[in-house]
């Protein structure tokens, strides 16, 4: 069996493309290599730098013809979302559809989409937020993406008979995360630490109130999920989280015990836009894809501080 994975060059992407060798599937990847490197794709897989809007993609999948696409390619910074919507539009939407086109054009049997449980719930009224939350509208263009991806996924389901299953994440972190990049604290507390640098801490409403509260997931049971959508969940969305909220002032607390870090944090004002708190529960991924996290928050952050510390070597 083959599987496409776009973004597979990216942070979430690469691990999935290593899961996905590991249990014995063929695995093409295409990246633009915008934020990916090619140097976190597996050899074993077959590479292809195309955006996905472009008319070649047709190309792609009329010599290889996967049997499943997990789709994660995206352009994911929000910032950028607000400064330039229509090249975030052009890629997470237009690139979205060309790939649903294809995948429907060339009989694929499933496509997984990655979407945001921070995106499309919101300041969600119920904690831990179940499936069944209302869209919220979200503060970017980025967000904005992620539940049009949805509806679009929807409409190829119910209209063109495509099987998609849709993977709402967490806050996702582990190895090959960006340090340097606009999200991902873990990475960027980790990093700053190991600089000696200070960390920062953006407070929910006030300077000194801990910040905000965020379910924090690893990436390796994220690609568990993702294999597991393969053969289950067909044309049903999934939260993939662990429900455990965590304060960024706790989640510092944690990696300073584990780094030696004595510094204290800066507390800074909130920052526009930010969700003051979001956790995901995964009853349904339990129940129907048999998922549910595996590695504890402080397994984790040791794993992704290791990573890092032997990336400096």
């Amino acid at each position: 069996m083959k599987v496409l994975v776009t973004g597979g060059a990216g942070f979430i992407g690469s691990h999935i493309v290593d899961g996905m060798l590991e249990a014995g599937y063929e695995v093409v990847v295409i990246d633009n290599l915008s934020t990916g490197k090619e140097e976190n794709i597996a050899p074993q897989a077959k590479f292809y730098n195309l955006n996905l809007q472009d008319a070649e993609l047709e190309d792609i999948f009329k010599e290889e013809r996967p049997d499943y696409v997990d789709h994660h390619a995206a352009q994911a910074s929000v910032a950028v979302s607000v400064k330039d919507p229509i090249l975030d539009a052009e890629s997470n939407i237009l690139g979205s559809i060309n790939l649903l086109e294809n995948c429907v054009r060339y009989g694929v049997k499933k496509i997984i989409f990655a979407s945001s449980g921070g995106c499309v719930y919101g300041e969600a009224d119920e904690l831990p937020t179940t499936e069944e939350a209302p869209f919220k509208a979200p503060p970017s263009p980025y967000g904005i993406t992620k539940i049009t991806g949805e509806y679009y996924f929807q409409f190829y389901q119910d209209k063109k008979g495509l099987n998609c299953t849709v993977l709402r994440y967490a806050n996702i972190y582990g190895p090959r995360q960006d340090p340097y990049g606009e999200a991902g604290v873990v990475a960027i507390f980790t990093q700053a630490m190991l600089d000696g640098r200070t960390p920062l801490i953006y407070a929910a409403k006030q300077p000194g109130d801990g910040g905000c509260i965020r379910d924090y997931t690893y990436v390796g049971d994220v690609v568990r999920a993702n294999l597991l959508a393969l053969e289950k969940g067909d044309n049903e969305a999934f939260n993939i989280g662990s429900g455990i909220g965590t304060k960024t002032e706790e989640l510092f607390k944690m990696m300073s015990q584990i780094i030696g870090y004595t510094k204290a944090p800066k507390q800074l004002p909130p920052r526009p836009g930010d969700i003051l708190r979001s956790t995901l529960s995964s009853a349904k991924a339990k129940r129907v894809l048999g998922w549910k996290p595996e590695v504890t928050l402080e397994e984790g952050l040791r794993r992704t501080i290791e990573y890092l510390k032997d990336s400096m070597r």
